[in-house]
């Protein structure tokens, strides 16, 4: 589980099923608090001069902490009205200094999600560091750009938007694990419980993939998990609440151990703040696996302060196994195609099912391709 939360009591609606996470003292010196954009707007966000890219933004996360870890209250969120006399009525672009942005000595202005995704599009970026032969000019000189990826929002996911109406927020919750179809779509955390109770709306906002708002088209409903108690056991008010906690355990147990699939990985760090730090991970990409990118704030203890996921389809983790291992082989067809138990022809006819062929030179991909399928 993660470190410094447990798991509370399941509630589910239709195919919804949100597990709190809760915690026994919440992170005081740490605060999170919304700014809400623009939703009709596109947002164009420089990574830097020369880079930028395209997506859909209503909000940004500000992240404000206190040097001597002295409790920090949560700054109010500030609406402004897109039909206020003066104001294009067009298709608006606004224009974001990159993901991460300090504002002030204590203050950090962050995308949420967008970290995660652009380590993910980052690494589809890149191209063969080396002019191997197999390889197209484009395919060097230019990596894999431009690469698109599309989700639905959260508004759109079948059911969410009453699931999040009627769903009861536990005391001490300071986050969320959000299953479609009991398949972990996203979890959220944040550092303290009123933090959560002002960002928990921000679940329909979130994006989540294709395969997770199919399945809330295929499975309109979930079971519930019904734990019953002893009735044999309770004598007293005593054994009543001794037989509470043990059914609390037992579930918890469960949900950490069968449900909950979001494992440890190797991080990034992206920005300190003081004793947090700020990070992105990547999965392993194993395509026999459920595979989350995410971003995280952490103590130096290791206590996650902040968390956010999102949930690759097999499709998308299966491109990133194969871009992960051309990388690791420096793009060099053989011994990638070892390393991945194939031939030549094999990893060929993989990356063009991909959506990769047009890097490999014509020649070659359609003499290994055409003779595959032949």
């Amino acid at each position: 589980m993660i470190p410094g939360l447990r798991a509370g009591p399941a509630q589910h609606w239709g195919a919804a099923r949100l597990v709190p996470l809760l915690r026994d003292e919440p992170i005081a010196d740490l605060r999170l608090h919304r700014r809400v954009y623009d939703e009709d707007a596109l947002s164009i966000v420089e990574l830097n001069p020369r880079e930028a890219y395209v997506s859909y933004i209503p909000h940004a996360f500000v992240a404000t902490w206190t040097p001597d870890g002295s409790p920090a209250a949560a700054y109010g969120t500030q609406l402004c009205d897109p039909r206020e006399p003066g104001l294009p009525r067009v298709a608006g672009l606004r224009f974001r200094r990159r993901m991460t942005r300090r504002e002030d000595r204590h203050r950090l202005r962050f995308l949420p999600l967008h970290l995660a995704l652009e380590g993910f599009l980052g690494l589809q970026f890149d191209g063969p560091p080396i002019a191997w032969e197999e390889w197209t000019r484009a395919a060097v000189t230019r990596g894999l750009s431009p690469r698109v990826e599309e989700a639905y929002r959260g508004a759109e996911v079948r059911g969410l938007d009453d699931a999040l109406r009627v769903f009861e927020i536990h005391p001490g919750q300071c986050g969320v694990a959000l299953y479609l179809a009991d398949t972990l779509a996203s979890v959220f955390v944040v550092p303290h419980p009123d933090d959560y109770r002002a960002l928990h709306p921000t679940l329909l906002q979130d994006y989540y993939g294709e395969l997770l708002y199919l399945y809330t088209q295929l499975y309109p409903a979930v079971p519930g998990f019904a734990q019953p108690l002893r009735d044999a056991a309770v004598h007293s008010v005593a054994d009543l609440r001794a037989e509470l906690s043990r059914v609390r355990a037992e579930w918890a147990a469960f949900h950490d151990e069968v449900m909950f699939t979001v494992r440890a990985m190797p991080s990034r760090p992206v920005y300190r703040m003081g004793r947090f730090t700020l990070s992105r991970f990547l999965p392993p990409f194993d395509p026999a696996a459920e595979n989350h990118i995410g971003e995280s704030i952490t103590t130096a203890s290791g206590e996650v302060a902040y968390l956010k996921t999102f949930r690759l389809s097999a499709a998308q983790a299966r491109r990133g196994h194969l871009l992960s291992r051309l990388a690791a082989h420096a793009w060099n067809l053989d011994e990638t195609a070892a390393a991945l138990g194939t031939d030549r022809q094999g990893l060929v006819v993989r990356l063009d099912r991909a959506g990769f062929g047009h890097l490999l030179r014509p020649d070659i991909r359609d003499a290994l391709v055409v003779h595959s399928r032949v």
